[in-house]
């Protein structure tokens, strides 16, 4: 079976999913290693840790500890200031000691360690918020007159691979 040269073309399909791709948004979530290099430990202050970061939809904590003796467990705001892990809400303990948890909701979650490394400090309180939208790409008076605009690639590179498809539909063709 011979392929049809122009815009059936694999060359034309290929570009042509490169210009929708480099068209979607970027996504911004971030992976945090909870307690930094010193994980989700007593010796680390989580609560100081925390409140430099500003936690956003689609964020994920990742918690490195000691799988011997701690746990990672999501319970409401009276559990996690009594530093009771009776009734939790998720355990995201799974035994490897690293364990992620998504941030999918907006709002309050709440995390402290069994066994009694919560009351030593293994506890953390974070708020989660939606991410503040994109920059708008609004245009700016330049010293030559022209129009320059600040979208950072959203115009210049799916353009550039539109001219290489059709550029390369009449390659082909001709």
């Amino acid at each position: 079976m011979e392929w049809r040269r122009g815009i059936g073309s694999p060359a034309a399909a290929l570009a042509v999913a490169c210009a929708v791709l480099a068209m979607i948004p970027e996504v911004s979530s971030v992976r945090y290693t909870v307690g930094g290099s010193s994980g989700w430990s007593s010796k680390a202050n989580l609560t100081v840790w925390a409140q430099s970061i500003h936690f956003y939809n689609g964020d994920w904590l990742y918690f490195i500890y000691d799988r011997s003796q701690l746990s990672v467990l999501q319970v409401n705001q009276t559990n996690y200031e009594s530093c009771n892990s009776n009734s939790f809400l998720h355990n995201y303990t799974t035994g490897a000691g690293r364990d992620v948890a998504p941030l999918n909701v907006t709002g309050p979650y709440y995390f402290i360690s069994g066994n009694g490394f919560c009351y030593s400090g293994v506890k953390l309180a974070i708020n989660v918020s939606n991410p503040p939208p994109p920059p708008s790409g609004s245009p700016v008076k330049s010293d030559s007159g022209f129009l320059t605009y600040t979208v950072r690639g959203q115009i210049v590179i799916p353009a550039v691979f539109a001219i290489a498809a059709v550029w390369d539909s009449f390659l082909r063709v001709w």
